[in-house]
């Protein structure tokens, strides 16, 4: 069974900023407004830069007014003589003006997978819920970072859309979506089959994800096959795309040396985990699927990221947004 004992941070220190006490089979709004003190000093850094018309903060390929020194051209008529560089002027004795780069908005879209599969969890909490506490940390960071916050919530036979705003109703918004949907789950088996599907996921993805948008896809991919490929394929094109993928210990490795016991409420199934061919075919079968979802990432210029639901979400944000990590390029690990 999940043991639901509130964990901290290795040091032992209940300091907010650094760690957030994991909750077990499901969250509450207050747990996920805690996220907002993991977030300090962390950014959604993407591998595309943003094509908005809209100014903003997050730096893009133009070259025009703006912050940040881009490089010095020849000084052409038009051009304002306020930007002149005069000491390259003076060197070269032809004029020469400094380009800057624009800074446009980036909208953040994160898509949260709450079907009935995600209800799955062995150690500290359920795939369901390290799910809504990453969605809620990466609405936090983009909210420090004054991104407009977009979302899509798929239940098994359901989504939610919230429309890309910027500001703290946003995040908040998504937060109480996050929490509805969650406490929609008792069973990890949809009884009646799931109406949503992966390729659904994708397909309606690109409806909605503008372009220049930074997605994140919060999942565990359970039904992801082939035939999503071409959908993330073609929403990679014109958005920066991060598949982040949710897997329990249990998921990966059975324990050895024992008779396991499964059930759907239906029938009841004996594993003999402890043969060794078992073990391996097991282990193999979880590293194939991960294989095979980063090799459509590749194919399709989306970025992957495996996160182990046993280490708390707080360490995962901060692994994958740290500012401190410098230029840090998104993409397959």
């Amino acid at each position: 069974m999940l043991n639901k004992a509130k964990r901290t941070s290795p040091s032992g220190e209940d300091n907010q900023q650094s760690s957030v006490a994991t909750i077990g089979a499901y969250v509450t709004v207050e747990h996920l407004l805690q996220f907002r003190y993991c977030t300090k000093d962390l950014t959604v850094a993407t591998r595309k830069k943003s094509t908005s018309i809209i100014d903003g903060e997050s730096h893009t390929q133009f070259r025009g007014r703006g912050m940040e020194f881009a490089e010095v051209r020849p000084y052409q008529p038009g051009d304002d003589i306020r930007n002149i560089d005069w000491r390259v002027t003076a060197r070269t004795t032809q004029p020469y003006t400094k380009l800057f780069q624009e800074e446009r908005e980036r909208p953040v879209l994160i898509v949260i997978d709450q079907r009935s599969p995600m209800f799955f969890g062995s150690h500290s909490v359920f795939k369901s819920v390290a799910a809504t506490e990453m969605a809620a940390g990466i609405a936090w960071i983009a909210l420090q970072n004054n991104d407009r916050i977009g979302a899509l919530i798929f239940g098994d036979h359901d989504q939610y859309d919230l429309r890309a705003k910027r500001g703290k109703h946003a995040a908040l918004a998504l937060i109480n979506q996050l929490h509805a949907y969650n406490l929609k789950l008792n069973s990890p088996v949809n009884p009646s089959g799931s109406d949503t599907s992966c390729y659904d996921i994708f397909s309606d993805l690109r409806r909605v994800a503008k372009p220049g948008s930074a997605v994140f896809v919060l999942s565990d991919f359970h039904d992801f096959d082939g035939a999503c490929e071409e959908p993330l394929s073609m929403l990679s094109r014109h958005t920066d795309v991060n598949l982040l993928s949710f897997s329990d210990p249990l998921e990966r490795s059975l324990p050895t040396g024992k008779e396991l016991t499964v059930s759907n409420n239906q029938e009841r199934l004996t594993l003999h985990a402890n043969t060794h061919n078992f073990l391996n075919a097991y282990n193999q079968a979880f590293t194939a699927k991960q294989a095979s979802l980063r090799t459509s990432c590749l194919n399709s210029g989306a970025g992957f990221h495996s996160l182990d639901i046993a280490t708390p979400s707080s360490s995962h944000l901060r692994e994958l947004f740290s500012s401190k990590r410098g230029k840090r390029k998104g993409g397959v690990r």
